[in-house]
């Protein structure tokens, strides 16, 4: 059977291409990376008279020598660079009706390639509210290719367009011979002067006002320095929220399902392996992964409206200068801020940085910044040993958890200029970016870009959290005391209180814990945690977070026989009065200021590193981020305690 003809779909970035395709292809299509790098591969399908087409979505380019990683990939791809890809059979060349003279620089180079090419004209309806008129054949004419213009909002002229793509055979010509022998600046020069003369001869500027004045004054503001400020830090203030405080009703509802179904799994089974690793070890395992759904969803829907709409150009330029003091450029900004709310999304977000290098730098940046998971923590350890102490309208224990956060952000800083000035070292990152015109989202490409998100983090992430949470579960039940087990039995048959009974349930729960896995591996690592102040208990509760950090406090409280579902009030009193063998207090304040410094350095979270290995493609720099932040947030601790315990 033949191969099926394939075609790339190709332009400058914020041209439309993905909306383009994502409409020609539907949910025909799949997301993988290519071969040892990773920038992802989009690919589908396309149907016309009982016939397919293979289509990818590379990323944007604004030329054939490529600038970036992605670019580089962009440029492999039509060339037939790669190994596991052949040089495509067609190109459609997506063209911005209102960016036209940067669009016709990349055109010429792929019409010098002997491929058949379409041009797929968009922006059509922007493009006249801004007085711009393009006149598609007489376009055509010129370049001497097939132009079809295009409405991917409402349809207009797609099926024009997979016809032509399924008919057309014919190499393209070159739309403008270069003198053979220049070099990149001369050749850039020509091709411009040649764009210049094209649109002298288009002349798709008319003399009437046809811009909106509603449009009008939405891009004064944005585009002016003051009002542009204030924008964008709403903006982020809304994006902040709402990660962090409108994604929590979802969460909730997500936790609280997992619970129910996990306490309906376990009446109905028989108490025992089976029934623990169902409800405790598959049903929590599970719900650990969904929960981050909401965060996830809400986070891209923000950026990929942003991104649609052409803010996200601006918002990143807005912020280059601050985001260069540290070795960075402005499109990191979007997912640091976003890493208050959950490392995992904010990683994922920086698909957005072109350049490699300060992409890796702002993945392993972004562990840092104090995400919504330390939170259970930060409140239990401040609660208890944080007085409530006001200073006018300032509370302390407000102040120790904005402390915190500093942090956090002074950790990441320092980080990103470590990294830039060694294993990352390089020139300060330029910054080009085309500011494109506002327009109005397509709402069947954001819906699209929503799901194929969805679907990476459930896969990839999803499937290593899971198989951490199931892994920790065995670690705390096996292997089980029978003599525990007979003496809560007893216990229980004495007595109907219902008090005494969840006290006696507790009590086991904490001893058969203490001498499962977990609570021997614990008892193993004491002494490698002891110069931190901490006993068995709080290293195995440690362990125990590891699948995620919020674990920490159920696992404190089944440790300490308060039950997992202690309220903190109760949980803090027993670490209060908590004491070693030899009678001594385990959570002093030096210790405590030592745990929380812990927590705001170290990577305690499965999930963050799946992710770091799923957008790097490598296990190398989860592990480093991994080595470097549990070390600094050892030797914090390790400060704190040893300097808090001499004074």
């Amino acid at each position: 059977m033949p191969r099926a003809k394939s075609a790339v779909v190709i332009g400058n970035p914020n041209s439309g291409k993905s909306t383009l395709f994502n409409h020609l292809t539907g949910l025909n299509q799949k997301t993988a990376n290519y071969p040892g790098v990773t920038v992802e591969r989009r690919s589908g399908t396309v149907f016309f008279n009982n016939k397919k087409m293979d289509l990818i979505d590379l990323p944007g380019c604004y030329s054939i020598y490529p600038f970036s990683e992605d670019e580089r990939i962009s440029i492999d791809v039509i060339k037939g660079n790669l190994a596991s890809l052949t040089s495509p059979d067609k190109i459609i060349y997506v063209l911005d009706a209102t960016q036209i003279y940067q669009g016709l620089t990349f055109l010429q180079q792929l019409s010098e390639l002997n491929i058949p090419v379409v041009v797929a004209l968009t922006m059509n309806d922007i493009a006249t509210k801004k007085g711009i008129k393009i006149n598609p054949s007489l376009l055509s004419n010129k370049l001497k290719l097939p132009v079809i213009p295009i409405n991917a909002k409402t349809g207009s002229g797609l099926n024009h367009l997979i016809e032509t793509i399924f008919s057309i055979e014919t190499p393209a010509e070159p739309i403008f011979s270069i003198d053979k022998g220049s070099n990149h600046a001369e050749e850039f020069s020509q091709r411009f002067a040649y764009n210049q003369n094209l649109l002298k001869e288009l002349a798709p500027f008319e003399k009437s006002e046809t811009v909106q004045r509603s449009y009008a004054i939405i891009k004064r503001l944005v585009d002016k320095p003051l009002s542009s400020t204030i924008i964008f830090l709403s903006a982020m203030f809304i994006v902040f929220q709402a990660v962090f405080a409108w994604a929590t009703p979802l969460m909730d509802l997500i936790d609280n399902g997992a619970t129910a179904l996990s306490a309906l799994v376990s009446s109905n089974l028989e108490d025992g392996a089976l029934n623990s690793f169902v409800s405790d070890g598959i049903i929590a395992g599970v719900g650990s992964v969904i929960i981050f759904l909401p965060q996830i969803l809400i986070l891209f829907l923000f950026i990929i409206l942003m991104e649609d709409t052409g803010y996200l150009s601006r918002a990143a330029f807005l912020s280059d200068r601050l985001m260069r003091s540290l070795g960075l450029s402005g499109q990191s900004i979007i997912p640091l801020l976003s890493s208050f709310a959950c490392a995992v999304p904010s990683i994922m977000a920086t698909r957005v940085i072109p350049n490699n290098r300060d992409r890796i730098v702002t993945i392993l940046t972004a562990p840092f910044m104090t995400c919504s998971a330390r939170l259970p923590i930060y409140a239990l350890l401040i609660g208890a040993f944080v007085p409530q102490i006001n200073y006018g309208f300032l509370n302390l224990q407000g102040l120790v958890l904005f402390g915190l956060y500093l942090l956090g952000i002074f950790g990441g800083s320092l980080t990103a200029v470590l990294l830039r000035k060694s294993l990352l070292k390089g020139p300060k990152p330029n910054f080009i970016q085309t500011i494109p015109e506002f327009r109005v989202p397509d709402l069947t490409s954001v819906l699209y870009k929503l799901y194929d998100r969805a679907i990476v983090f459930l896969k990839r992430a999803g499937t290593v959290i899971l198989l951490a949470s199931v892994f920790v579960w065995f670690l705390s039940y096996f292997p089980r005391s029978e003599i525990i087990q007979e003496n809560l039995d007893i216990q229980l048959s004495e007595t109907t209180d219902s008090a005494l009974r969840e006290i006696f349930l507790n009590n086991a729960a904490a001893d058969q814990l203490q001498q499962s896995w977990l609570g021997r591996t614990g008892r193993t690592l004491e002494p490698f945690f002891a110069p931190l102040g901490w006993d068995w208990r709080v290293t195995s509760a440690v362990i125990a977070g590891f699948p995620a950090r919020e674990v920490v406090v159920a696992v404190m409280g089944t440790i300490y026989a308060v039950g997992e579902e202690a309220e903190n009030e109760t949980l803090a009193n027993r670490l209060t009065n908590a004491v070693d063998q030899e009678g001594n207090q385990i959570f002093t304040l030096p210790m405590v200021i030592g745990m929380l410094i812990f927590y705001a350095w170290c990577l305690q979270c499965v999930a963050t590193i799946a992710i770091i290995r799923r957008e790097t493609n490598s296990w190398k720099w989860p592990v480093i981020s991994w080595v470097y932040m549990t070390t600094i947030g050892y030797l914090g601790a390790f400060t704190a305690f040893q300097v808090g315990s001499m004074l």
